[in-house]
């Protein structure tokens, strides 16, 4: 499956229908983030039970603001509305996928 681009709206949609949700929050002059956006990709083709978003953090500030970035890459995944799992910064994809449970 492939990667998503998600603003406020599209989440509201992905929440609302009970999917199993992986963020990646990027901004594209962010180098780890770049690092990250294979691995983010890899992720969604091996899992495609999972929908799989890039919300880009300079777009949609607000967005962030509500999962209180700090700091990117930030990685969220969701389960009934709920973040169950979170990972900051880079990560090899065998570790991201450890911190995340997948």
């Amino acid at each position: 499956m492939s990667v998503q681009a998600v603003n406020e709206a599209k989440y509201e949609e992905l929440i609302g229908s009970g999917a199993t949700v992986l963020l990646d929050f990027y901004a594209d002059w962010c180098g780890p983030c770049r690092m990250l956006s294979p691995v983010i990709e890899q992720i969604a083709d091996e899992h495609p039970e999972i929908v799989v978003g890039k919300v880009n953090v300079d777009e949609e500030n607000a967005l962030a603001m509500r999962f209180g970035i700090v700091s990117i890459p930030f990685v969220a995944l969701i389960k009934n509305g709920e973040v169950v799992a979170r990972s900051l910064g880079y990560r090899q994809k065998d570790e991201l996928l450890s911190v995340l449970g997948l």
